[in-house]
């Protein structure tokens, strides 16, 4: 369900102890499409390298693909945390695991992918306060859909990064099957604006530590 980049331990002493005795914060990079032929792995992995190069946070891959979560089924509104199925409890407790959250989706129609949607809902508490930022891309980068999901943050009372990236993807960068043609050299660009959002998630969770 998850994957850990390969990075160096940084004592720091900064955030709770992980499996293996990391004292980093921990951050989901969450893959939000699910569709069969996607590319959005690759993108979430690569952005994931980037952001934990030199960080003081310990970043993990979320797939919602291998959580596979069915369409929202609990009968409760999920703020009232009485989850009746165990697919609910088993997401609970993977993202309350967590201290902050990079989601990384493509633009449909001006959207979001509705399994992000449905993953969000699941839950309330879970996310309440969390830093989380956003990584988005298609021809245009995926401003709209970044908003629309800034609205759903809100709504779930995190606390949204003020700046977004956005991956420009163009019809010239990707196969015909829809293959990213070379990953690197379509992303490298905006290598420097990942760095900037582990600055800034960085920077909310050592306020976290200072209150």
């Amino acid at each position: 369900m998850t994957t850990t980049p390969d990075h160096p331990v940084d004592g720091t002493g900064l955030g709770a102890t992980t499996a293996g005795g990391d004292h980093r914060p921990r951050v989901a990079v969450v893959i939000g499409s699910t569709r069969t032929n996607r590319i959005c792995p690759g993108i979430a992995r690569w952005a994931s390298h980037v952001l934990a190069h030199g960080s003081l946070l310990h970043y993990d891959l979320v797939d919602l693909a291998e959580v596979d979560l069915p369409f929202l089924d609990e009968p409760r509104m999920p703020a009232l945390g009485h989850y009746q199925h165990e697919h609910t409890r088993s997401w609970s407790r993977l993202v309350a695991s967590f201290d902050a959250f990079v989601f990384v989706f493509p633009q449909y129609n001006w959207g979001y992918p509705a399994p992000l949607k449905n993953a969000l809902d699941f839950l309330y508490a879970e996310w309440r306060d969390k830093p989380a930022g956003l990584v988005t891309y298609g021809t245009r980068g995926g401003a709209r859909a970044a908003e629309q999901m800034t609205m759903v943050l809100r709504g779930l009372h995190m606390r949204a990064l003020d700046e977004n990236v956005e991956l420009i993807i163009t019809d010239a960068d990707v196969d015909d099957h829809g293959d990213l043609l070379d990953l690197e050299t379509t992303l490298s660009p905006f290598a420097g604006a990942v760095r900037g959002m582990d600055v800034a998630l960085t920077s909310r969770l050592e306020d976290d530590q200072g209150h």
